[in-house]
């Protein structure tokens, strides 16, 4: 699986686009700046809260681009990949690689169904095209097609696929995962699980948009799960809680463009069809920032 190690917390990157639709590189890049300033353990563009669904690939290639160069290899970065085809998922997960990513987070689109062979290929070809460690993506509300446990237990078993991501909120599922690929795949959260309760279990952290707004509580929390104070952790984490309770509600690149605006970055409104934030999200997103510190 190489050298790199990947653990803690992962910030899902937004992906600023004017509206010539040239990704701003200015002000993603102080992002970028100000979350490893804040202690975050590694970078990820093109993730949900990225919306690599929306992008070109000429964006995409430009986000991955702008975020390499702005971490400038003090933190790992694991570029999203994401396509309905094989080839469409090889030639970005090459192209990425050649970029300087440290890792690729895999992300199966589809449009029909794909039975669990059709997955594992997938997968399969993602991991021999590269050689950085691959993380697999698996969100069973968004996806038409995710991956079952024993497709999970069979990709475990590639040299460089050393990570998954898990998205659903059934962290019983998470459990059932870590004891059927025992040490081969370690796991990651993300903003719908618990980040606490999924540490306690295995993971190794989580990689989550709502790590942009709130990074230093994040890395905070995971150094608490990490030295076993989980009475500390547990009260830190419900008082983070109400920024995942307010991204329930709304859309995800919404709530953390939104978000950041209120921080002080001009990352601009989602891309359409996608709906910017409500004057009545931004505030709820204000109130849960205000409790926790993070503005």
């Amino acid at each position: 699986m190489g050298a790199t190690t990947f653990r803690g917390v992962f910030p899902y990157l937004v992906s600023p686009i004017d509206a010539a639709g040239n990704v701003d590189a200015d002000v993603l890049s102080r992002l970028c700046d100000d979350l490893i300033a804040a202690g975050v353990h590694g970078l990820t563009p093109l993730g949900s809260t990225g919306e690599f669904a929306y992008l070109s690939t000429a964006q995409r290639r430009r986000i991955v681009e702008v975020v390499v160069a702005a971490a400038r290899g003090r933190v790992p970065v694991v570029a999203g990949v994401a396509s309905t085809t094989i080839a469409g998922a090889v030639s970005q997960a090459r192209d990425f690689e050649r970029l300087g990513c440290d890792g690729v987070l895999a992300i199966l689109e589809a449009y029909f169904p794909i039975p669990d062979d059709g997955v594992a290929a997938y997968f399969t070809a993602i991991a021999e095209a590269v050689s950085v460690p691959v993380v697999l993506y698996t969100n069973p509300n968004f996806q038409r097609s995710d991956l079952s446990l024993p497709v999970i237990d069979r990709l475990s078993r590639l040299p460089n696929i050393g990570y998954l991501k898990d998205a659903s909120s059934d962290t019983g599922r998470l459990l059932s995962i870590i004891n059927r690929v025992e040490g081969r795949l370690q796991v990651f959260a993300a903003s719908a699980h618990i980040p606490v309760s999924v540490m306690l279990i295995g993971g190794v952290g989580w990689m989550a948009g709502p790590a942009c707004l709130a990074p230093r509580q994040s890395v905070e929390l995971y150094e608490l799960c990490v030295r076993g104070d989980w009475q500390a952790a547990m009260e830190l984490q419900r008082r983070l809680w109400t920024l995942n309770e307010a991204f329930a509600k709304y859309n995800l690149a919404a709530c953390i463009k939104g978000g950041l605006a209120l921080q002080g970055y001009a990352v601009g409104a989602p891309l359409p069809p996608q709906a910017p934030l409500s004057p009545q999200g931004v505030e709820d997103v204000r109130r849960a920032l205000l409790q926790i510190g993070a503005l």
